[in-house]
């Protein structure tokens, strides 16, 4: 697969041109209104938008001046407006503007980032297919426990982007929303039918009731989404770094010819990809943790959260695009040794088979508890060096008076682990399975 990404047109968005060209097309949208209301006529509407054009030079300059950046960009557009400049930006407050232009953006963010899913959700889909009897150590607190396959690795993954990707969706829903209510939000110098006509056509819906701002729970119910895929990102980069371990050696992030990994050992490949995002999502997450404290702000409406929502918006934004096409990538190139996962299935020496041993025994008549101990105690030896599993309970008296050999060696089956595999992913893809063109390993 070709790396591919998408971060110029996320980061497009998010330009100090896009954010201008925004602004002056909610202000056009806004004499429309008025037009439509009788405000102001037709002649007039036509002028603005004749001659309603900036400079962002122009804008820059005046800034440097009024420190204040839409009566910068109101100017230096009234400029050009001549007597009409008079119906420009009328009844509006900043937020007006800003806060429906950040909402647009924030849309337009949102359907990138769910076509990034999309994009991550399909290579996973493939690969748990591919793999899907490609058995593997399952392992927990770092311990081999039972068998797993490295196709079900890959469907937890797909699963719970699936579960991302409905709340990326809900993120998109609860941003997509404009206010055109003046400045303290109580529409006393526009209408309320402005309002709705500009969200109409910028695709957004009017909030129900705002103050000066759009109230900032929307914006930290969006970036603490955006933290939580981070999160999902680096949980599965996680795994790969630990199974890319020299001791494991399972898979291995793709390594490019003529790539080094370190400037004093020539012999090393690292997982940088994967540890790349683990670093990210602390940024997002933080990010994160930044919106949530914007959205205490006195009164009707301060500016404490406009500073730090400059940095935490575009950033985050821009980071998940790239985790998510990055990761995709990733997998999509992932080097796989299906040898070394079965050399390391046998690495504890059948101990994986304990739990079907026990079962076995109180099938038998012991309670569980005598054959927990009976199985933990032959287990402990194994574990000592004295032997392989299968031949010290097929010696072992006090197992071998309830458990014949084929008894026992019928315990040590992998296949028996994979029996429910296809519900799984019946469960997962919401299809059958079991006539898909990849054949049991």
């Amino acid at each position: 697969m070709i790396e591919r990404y998408s971060l110029p047109k996320m980061k497009s968005i998010w330009e100090e041109e896009k954010k201008y060209e925004i602004w002056l097309k909610i202000e056009l949208l806004v004499c429309e209104g008025l037009c439509n209301l009788g405000k102001i006529d037709q002649d007039t509407l036509q002028n603005i938008q004749k001659n309603a054009h900036y400079s962002l030079d122009r804008i820059e300059e005046i800034e440097k001046v009024t420190r204040h950046e839409v009566l910068a960009f109101t100017t230096a557009v009234g400029e050009n407006l001549g007597k009409y400049s008079a119906y420009f930006h009328q009844g509006l407050t900043s937020s007006d503007i800003l806060d429906t232009s950040l909402a647009l953006r924030l849309k337009q963010s949102a359907e990138i980032i769910v076509e990034d899913i999309e994009n991550l959700m399909k290579i996973l889909r493939e690969k748990a297919l591919e793999h899907k009897y490609t058995l593997m150590a399952g392992r927990t607190h770092g311990v081999h426990a039972e068998p797993v396959t490295l196709g079900f690795k890959f469907a937890l993954w797909y699963s719970e982007m699936e579960r991302n990707l409905e709340r990326m969706k809900m993120a998109k829903k609860e941003i997509s929303y404009g206010k055109i209510s003046g400045a303290v939000g109580t529409f006393a110098h526009l209408e309320p039918e402005v309002e709705e006509y500009v969200c109409e056509k910028l695709d957004l819906c009017p909030a129900k009731i705002s103050s000066q701002i759009i109230q900032r729970d929307r914006h930290a119910f969006y970036l603490n989404v955006l933290a939580v895929i981070a999160s999902s990102l680096e949980k599965f980069a996680t795994e790969i770094r630990s199974l890319q371990r020299t001791e494991i050696y399972e898979v291995e992030e793709k390594f490019a010819e003529g790539q080094k990994g370190s400037s004093a050992m020539p012999h090393k490949k690292n997982p940088i990809i994967s540890e790349r995002i683990c670093g990210l999502a602390r940024v997002v997450r933080g990010n994160a943790l930044t919106s949530l404290e914007n959205v205490n702000l006195w009164n009707e409406r301060d500016i404490s959260h406009s500073s730090a929502e400059r940095i935490i918006i575009p950033d985050s934004n821009l980071l998940i695009d790239y985790m998510l096409q990055k990761f995709t990538n990733l997998v999509a190139n992932l080097e796989i040794y299906p040898e070394r996962m079965k050399e390391n299935l046998e690495r504890t020496k059948g101990l994986i088979f304990s739990q079907r041993i026990m079962l076995e025994l109180t099938e038998k008549g012991l309670s569980r508890e005598e054959a927990y101990n009976i199985t933990q105690r032959i287990a402990m030896k194994v574990w000592q060096g004295e032997g392989n599993f299968l031949e010290l309970l097929s010696r072992d008296p006090e197992v071998t008076q309830y458990l014949s050999k084929p008894e026992i060696e019928k315990c040590f089956d992998y296949q028996y682990y994979l029996r429910n595999m296809d519900i799984i992913f019946n469960r997962v893809f919401d299809k059958p399975t079991s006539d898909d063109k990849f054949i049991k390993r």
